[in-house]
Formats: C-alpha cells, sequence, structure tokens
C-alpha cells in the first residue's frame, strides 16, 4: 500500500515558468522533500492572505465557503493529493458532518486554501513524492530550487524545463547532471579494497 505523506504549506512565489502564475511549495512534515504546484493568482492570494493573518475588505471564496460550511457543522478533516499527471494534481476534500464522511474533488489550490482556514493536514502518497518532489539540499533556501534524489528525475527536470523555455534552470540541472554522471563514474573507477 501507499504511503501517506503529511505536507504543510512552506512557501507561495511568482512562477518563473508561467506567467501570471504562482509556485505553491508544500514540503514534507518531518522529511526531506518539497512539493512545488502551479497555481493561479486568486488561489495564491487566498492561500497568503490567510497564512500572513490578513483579511480582505469583503470575504474571498475560500472565506465565503469556510463561513458556510461551519453555519451548516461540516468540518473538512483532511485534505488528499491523489494524483498528479502531466503537472497537474489531483485532490479530495475529506468533510465531516454527523459522523458521515464526505469525498468531495477538488483542485489542489483550492484545497489548500480551505485547508488552511481549517487548519487540517494536508497528505499526498509517496508515490507522488517520489515522482514530483525535489529534494532539499542542506545549505540551500527551502523554497528555492533543490536537488532531486536521481539521474533519472534529473534528466526528467531537465527535459521539463527546456519545454517550459526555463532556460537558467535548465543550465543548473544541466550542471548537476554532470556532476552526478562524473561521480558515478569515479566510483565505478575506484578499485575495490
Amino acid at each position: 500500500m501507499d504511503e501517506k505523506i503529511e505536507l504543510k504549506v512552506l512557501n507561495v512565489s511568482t512562477s518563473k515558468e508561467q506567467a501570471s502564475a504562482y509556485a505553491l511549495v508544500l514540503v514534507e512534515v518531518g522529511g526531506n522533500r518539497q512539493l512545488p504546484i502551479i497555481i493561479g493568482p486568486i488561489e495564491a492570494q487566498a492561500i497568503v492572505f490567510k497564512l500572513r493573518g490578513l483579511n480582505a475588505p469583503r470575504p474571498l471564496t475560500h472565506d465565503l465557503f469556510y463561513t458556510f460550511a461551519e453555519t451548516f457543522d461540516v468540518q473538512l478533516r483532511e485534505v488528499v493529493i491523489y494524483k498528479a499527471q502531466e503537472g497537474v494534481f489531483y485532490s479530495y476534500l475529506y468533510f465531516v458532518r454527523e459522523e458521515i464522511i464526505y469525498r468531495i474533488d477538488s483542485r489542489t489550490s483550492d484545497a489548500v486554501a480551505l485547508a488552511i482556514r481549517y487548519g487540517c493536514p494536508i497528505y499526498t502518497f509517496e508515490s507522488i513524492m517520489s515522482e514530483e518532489g525535489l529534494f532539499i539540499v542542506e545549505g540551500e533556501s527551502p523554497g528555492k530550487m533543490s536537488s532531486i534524489d536521481t539521474l533519472e528525475s534529473l534528466k526528467t527536470a531537465l527535459e521539463r524545463a527546456i519545454q517550459d523555455e526555463d532556460y537558467e534552470l535548465a543550465s543548473l540541472l544541466r550542471d548537476k547532471i554532470r556532476q552526478r554522471e562524473n561521480e558515478k563514474e569515479k566510483k565505478e573507477e575506484e578499485p575495490e579494497k
């Protein structure tokens, strides 16, 4: 069975990959991996406002949804990011009302915005983290581009960066791939002791 991994919101920043988009960075609780997700400006605003304790002059859509659910005694128990396909993440919201659990499909950005309002946990699965997650390198600031654990993952990330025309990231990934390949060659050339 696929292990469930708890995440928390680390950062929301502008995306280098897509104009007028933002990068939501989730980090593994008790671990060293990040899960970056591209989101729209409205959802980014809803997340940032709540993270910083700010209130809009009028309720944002996520605030309205939260107030509506609270009025009718509906609690959000957890958010689960259950699938990632071609850069799109899919999530479920698990609500509880009168001890009955309801599962509702949601965009991940909306799910995270609601999870922050409810203070409920956000989860994903090990298979998604191993495929889409990035490792945090010691000495690097969290939220920045981090190294990925396998050579194959680095090559996949390089292809994606080239397709997205993010040549600065592609250059960094190319250098990291060369470094890993050189390290691998040196290990193979070393005589066994």
